[in-house]
This record gives structure tokens, C-alpha cells and sequence, in this order.
């Protein structure tokens, strides 16, 4: 089976190396020379863990390929995926012209009957659009396939290779038996392949990521009345999470979520609801709450600073949106350093991958730091923003001589409160603690 890529971002360049990874041909396309040519080096535009490895490790057996000459990858292909992205239009909506330039593409150089399979997130409808792009042009017979990809940054491959379901949207017996036997080696212990209508298919990926996002802010808002109410979120998230009809997952407060994937989706699928006359209330209070949670933790290091706030200079752990990952779409962070700025304060800031993105992002705007301690050296106050496992378990001694001022602002509930204020500090977290 010979399988073309179309797009090498976050989603096609995982989906491309795992399946090589199980003895597949597969070439990548992409129109951005530079990054192909990166790629052919093994130089990833990302940071995935293991991502650069397999990758070196498909592109040197031969099973992986990448080329700049999407018409070719193409030609004689079985499977065609789109990958490309789909970033929100003005007005919320997902801009769908990437997407539907692929599939003309795929139908002015297919030479042989083919699954094209939409990879990208894309809204309900899309793959009638897909198949209409495809069939202006097509001289042989295809079938188009919504195939919807659940991956958490920072553990995308063990969620392609070890998936908890494969979702498939199919229209045709042959295409069902063409991704069964794609998707065969990683599905070996069980999980199930769940086949579906195309439409059912496209709303599993956003319904998905709309329910976690919720989870957030509920947990975000529980925390923000935990202060009020002088209750701890931890032990309330204990409590709920231990209902085996809620669970644990995703009920950690923080400051808000961010990433390429919640925010996008939600407006996506609000812009969708209101479309089709079902507006959907509570997606459209998550969006506000995670909106307003992003402003958290300017509001506690201004209530501890307030004018000081002005010529102070404030340390960052973390700029990612979250740890593994250099991602910094809609990151938290960049929501804390504009309302520092605007309050007058300089920022230094340490991220164990994120350093680079940040300096095409901020370029200057802020100081970046080596390590961890050097950007809390001289600094009045740190705000751990992103929860890296090296963040965890600092020496909380030369830490406290290292500030100018012992004051932290914990936005993940690292830390333990008693520990920090019996040590001098003045600590502040999400949900527990002074208000």
C-alpha cells in the first residue's frame, strides 16, 4: 500500500512517520521548500518526543519520503490524506481554502482509483465539499474517508500507535476495507475501529475537544470559587475524580487552555451551532471562562505588587502552552507578558523548548534566560506559567536567594503552600491558598 501526506505540520508529519513506522510507504508533500528540506535532513519544525527519531529512523530504511512536488506524491498513491491546516477565519469559522486547493490537486493527478481521507479538522459538511473539489476534476474512481485524529501533544505517538479508538467515517465498502487494513497493526489488542457516517465522523473530533475543553473551565471556575469560598481545589478534584462517572482526567485548574487544537475547535463549532439555528450555551460560557482565566494570574501578582508592578521585573517558568511541546498557539503566557508589558514591568522568561518559537513570536519584547534559576536571578516575583517536570522540584532555598523578592505565583498548583510560606515566601496558586 503506498500512502501520500498531504501537509508535513503537527498532524500529517505524526501521522506520515507512524505509519512508515509499520512497514508502509509513505511520501510527505508539502509546499514549504524549507521545511521539506529540513525534513530530509531530520531537522523536525516541531518538538515531539521520539518524533525526530523515527523519523531519521523511516526517512534511512526508505519508508519515509518527503518532496516538495505535491502532484507527484499523488500519482498512484491508494491513500491520499490531507493534513494541511485549517486556522480560524475572521469570524471564528475554520478557513477551509487549504484544504479544497489539496483536493482539486487530488483530482487533476490521481491515476488510479483512491481513498482520500480528510486528516485535517475540519466541520461538518467539509467532505461533501472535499468530494465535489475532487470529482470536478477526477478521471477515476475515489472514495472519500473523515478520519479525525484525537493526539495530546507531547505524547502524539503513543496516542497514533497505542489509539484508544479509531474513528472512520466512510461512504463506500471499499474504502471501509482500505483503512481496516491501514489502521490493522495498531489496533492489535483490542481497541476498537469505529466505523461511521462521514458527517458523524467530522462532529466526533470537535465534540471531543469541546467535552475536554469544558472540563477545564469548569475546573478553572470551581478553583477561582474554591478562594472565595476558602475550600482547596485539590481536594475537591480528588473527590469528584474518584466518581467513576466523572473521572480524573482534565481536572487539573490552571490558567486556561490554549494550543492548536481547543481554542480553534471550540470557535469552530460555535460558529457551526449558530449556522444551523442550535446554538450551544454552555461551549459559549467555556469559551469566556477560559478567556477570563487566562487574565489570573496578572490579577494575583498585581494583587501582591500592584504599582510596583511598574519598572518591576518579573520571571516566567514555562512558555508553552504546555509541557512537551514548543507549541505556543493561544499559550497562556502570551495573554501574562501583554498585560505585564502594558503594566510596565520587564520579563525574563525560561522554557526547556519553547525559546525559539517564543523569540519568532516576542522577538525582543522580553529577555530570555538559559536555565531556569538564571531567569529568576535579581527578578521580583516568578510566575510558573507551564508545568515542565523540571519545574517540579526546584531548591526552593537558592531560589528565595536568587529573587529579589520571595514572592511566587504557582498557575499549576506545584507547590505545596505551608512548605512555601514557612519558608518566607509570599505563594499564591489556583484555588487554595490566600485569595
Amino acid at each position: 500500500m503506498r500512502v501520500t501526506v498531504v501537509g508535513t505540520g503537527y498532524v500529517g508529519l505524526v501521522a506520515g512517520a507512524c505509519f512508515a513506522e509499520t512497514g508502509v510507504a509513505v511520501i510527505c508533500a508539502d509546499v514549504d521548500a524549507k521545511k521539506v528540506e529540513g525534513l530530509k535532513q531530520n531537522v523536525l519544525p516541531i518538538y515531539e518526543p521520539g518524533l525526530d527519531q523515527m523519523v531519521e529512523r523511516n526517512q534511512a530504511a526508505g519508508r519515509l519520503a518527503f518532496t516538495t512536488d505535491v502532484p507527484a506524491a499523488i500519482d498512484d498513491a491508494d491513500v491520499v490524506f490531507i493534513a494541511v491546516g485549517t486556522p480560524p477565519d475572521e469570524d471564528g469559522s475554520a478557513d477551509l481554502k487549504y484544504v479544497l486547493a489539496v483536493a482539486t490537486t487530488i483530482g487533476q493527478f490521481m491515476t488510479k482509483e483512491c481513498v482520500v481521507v480528510t486528516k485535517s479538522t475540519v466541520p461538518v459538511g467539509t467532505a461533501a465539499k472535499v468530494h465535489a473539489a475532487v470529482a470536478a476534476h477526477a478521471k477515476f474512481p475515489f472514495h472519500v474517508c473523515s478520519n479525525p485524529e484525537f493526539l495530546k501533544e507531547g505524547a502524539a505517538l503513543d496516542d497514533f500507535l497505542k489509539p484508544d479508538r479509531v474513528v472512520l467515517g466512510v461512504e463506500s465498502d471499499f474504502a471501509r476495507g482500505v483503512m481496516a487494513e491501514l489502521y490493522a497493526p495498531f489496533v492489535r489488542t483490542g481497541k476498537p475501529i469505529i466505523f461511521m457516517d462521514i458527517p458523524s465522523a467530522e462532529m466526533t473530533k470537535y465534540a471531543a475537544n469541546a467535552m475536554l475543553a469544558t472540563r477545564i473551565s469548569f475546573m478553572n471556575e470551581i478553583a477561582n470559587l474554591c478562594e472565595r469560598a476558602g475550600a482547596n481545589v485539590d481536594l475537591v478534584r480528588k473527590g469528584i475524580g474518584s466518581d467513576s462517572r466523572i473521572g480524573s482526567s482534565f481536572l487539573f485548574p490552571g490558567p486556561g487552555y490554549g494550543g492548536s487544537c481547543f481554542p480553534k475547535d471550540v470557535k469552530a463549532l460555535l460558529k457551526t451551532s449558530h449556522e444551523l439555528g442550535a446554538p450551544m450555551q454552555v461551549l459559549d460560557a467555556v469559551e469566556r471562562a477560559n478567556d477570563r482565566q487566562k487574565h489570573r494570574l496578572f490579577e494575583k501578582l498585581h494583587a501582591v505588587l500592584g504599582d510596583r508592578l511598574r519598572g518591576a521585573r518579573i520571571a516566567i517558568w514555562g512558555l508553552a502552552f504546555k509541557p512537551q511541546t514548543d507549541d505556543m498557539r493561544e499559550a497562556p503566557s502570551l495573554t501574562l507578558i501583554a498585560q505585564l508589558r502594558e503594566a510596565g514591568a520587564t520579563v525574563v522568561a525560561h522554557d526547556p523548548e519553547a525559546r525559539r518559537e517564543a523569540e519568532r513570536r516576542l522577538g525582543d519584547t522580553i529577555a530570555y534566560a538559559e536555565t531556569a534559576y538564571a531567569a529568576a536571578e535579581g527578578a521580583d516575583a516568578l510566575v510558573v506559567v507551564t508545568d515542565w517536570n523540571e519545574y517540579r522540584f526546584p531548591d526552593f532555598a537558592r531560589l528565595k536567594a536568587s529573587l529579589a523578592q520571595p514572592i511566587l505565583i504557582d498557575g499549576r498548583n506545584l507547590y505545596d503552600p505551608a512548605k512555601l510560606q514557612a519558608m518566607g515566601f509570599t505563594y499564591r496558586s489556583i484555588g487554595r491558598g490566600a485569595a
